[in-house]
């Protein structure tokens, strides 16, 4: 099976749009399979920038995109994203996009009850984005979630939003918060449902379809793997399964549907929100890596924490994600230190570790072991081939191999498509 499931292998940010989009030129479908409009990717094609955070990266390349189930899909959101790409010269239809049937619907209830209770969380916030995510995975769970294809059963969607008002309300105004009318959430629905219902399709079998007649399907990872409802930092995490196993899941296809697995890492490391971040620095150094890497969330326009690149988080992503090879972004931001540093282990209670604990407690605790490396005076910025590196960045790459398990399969080395060096095609593995 030609298929490439990339996936993020640090705390998101690490540059997935690029690789996405430049994997697209190659697929033939391009599939979402988790998460909502909080994860963004930025996609740098010309002088054109392009800004997603639900659409698949593929609408770029004219291929087709699909919102998987494992999406929960804000409608406003959609339509609004679709409208701006739109302004920019491309095209989004039901023939180019579309969207499970049964894919959960985040509605203002959703984000309503995400800000206020975050709000209620006081200094113990989770660093949530409060675009109600996690309260629509709740009600899929819960069985009580209002799906795509209600929308065309308005006797559902009358019982439903009883159900699910019951539950909401209760919250909301145990928290202090104003509560929802069921008509007013009627009427948003019937509004907005003949603008979303078009894209409505069985994408399991347009999948299933495409798989057997050869063509190449790219899944699309959001947030990454230290931001796994399971496998992260919790409960600093997200509110789904961001790992590889998932693209069979949340597309509808089996468990063999995710092909090659690529994680994407930073040359560096950075993380948005609350929650650990055992390499993070807090002087000039970490400043300046900001600052050039220009670090700031797609989606919340949030400044990133920055640090040296984690070895031991990176091979744990690297180990639960299921990836097979890594696409290094931006090497360039290291060009002209004098030395750089790799985070090898952590230091727990006096004891030296080499993994990543799943204690909170502990994760909070654990300090950094650093090696250093020498730096590179040279460019890396847009390189394309192994030639065009400096010697002490090729051994930087190297080194990163060793220490997380995995080859270095695709290096980036500015935010443009075509500064890419290709070890290896996924596409082809």
């Amino acid at each position: 099976m030609s298929n490439v499931t990339v996936i993020g292998a640090q705390w998101g940010d690490e540059g997935k749009g690029k690789i996405v989009d430049w994997l697209a030129s190659r697929a033939d479908i391009v599939v979402r399979f988790q998460g909502g409009h909080n994860a963004g990717h930025t996609l740098v094609v010309g002088n054109q920038v392009y800004k997603l955070s639900l659409l698949p990266s593929g609408v770029v390349s004219g291929k087709i995109g699909v919102i998987g189930n494992g999406v929960v899909v804000d409608p406003q959101a959609l339509l609004a994203e679709i409208g701006r790409i739109q302004e920019q010269g491309l095209v989004v239809t039901p023939d180019t996009l579309k969207i499970a049937e049964n894919v959960p619907l985040i509605l203002p209830v959703h984000g309503a009850l995400d800000r206020a209770r975050e709000a209620a969380r006081g200094d113990r916030k989770i660093g949530t984005t409060g675009r109600g995510i996690g309260p629509a995975y709740e009600d899929k769970v819960a069985r009580r979630a209002i799906r795509l294809c209600d929308l065309a059963e308005p006797e559902t969607l009358d019982w439903k939003l009883d159900e699910l008002l019951l539950h909401h309300n209760t919250l909301l105004a145990g928290l202090g918060a104003p509560t929802f009318k069921k008509e007013d959430l009627l009427a948003f629905l019937t509004d907005i449902a003949p603008k979303v219902l078009p894209f409505a399709a069985p994408t399991w079998d347009i999948l299933d379809e495409a798989r057997r007649t050869g063509s190449r399907i790219l899944f699309e990872g959001a947030q990454a793997v230290m931001l796994d409802v399971d496998h992260g930092t919790y409960p600093f995490v997200t509110s789904s399964n961001t790992v590889a196993s998932n693209a069979g899941t949340g597309s509808g296809m089996g468990p063999s549907a995710a092909g090659f697995v690529l994680g994407i890492a930073k040359a560096y490391c950075t993380r948005v929100g609350e929650g650990p971040f055992p390499s993070e620095l807090h002087d000039d150094v970490g400043r300046k890596i900001g600052e050039r890497g220009h670090e700031f969330g797609t989606v919340t326009g949030r400044p990133r924490r920055c640090g040296w690149f984690d070895a031991v988080l990176v091979r744990h992503a690297v180990r639960v994600g299921g990836v097979n090879g890594l696409a290094l972004t931006k090497l360039d931001v290291l060009d002209g230190f004098d030395e750089i540093r790799i985070c090898v282990g952590y230091e727990l209670d006096g004891k030296t570790i080499d993994r990543f604990p799943s204690s909170p407690a502990a994760q909070a605790r654990i300090k950094p072991v650093f090696e250093t490396v020498e730096g590179w005076k040279d460019t890396t910025h847009g390189a394309r081939s192994w030639a065009e590196l400096p010697a002490q960045a090729i051994k930087y790459v190297r080194r990163i191999e060793e220490l997380v398990g995995a080859p270095v399969t695709l290096l980036s080395t500015s935010p443009d498509r075509d500064d890419t060096i290709l070890m290896r095609d996924p596409f082809e593995d």
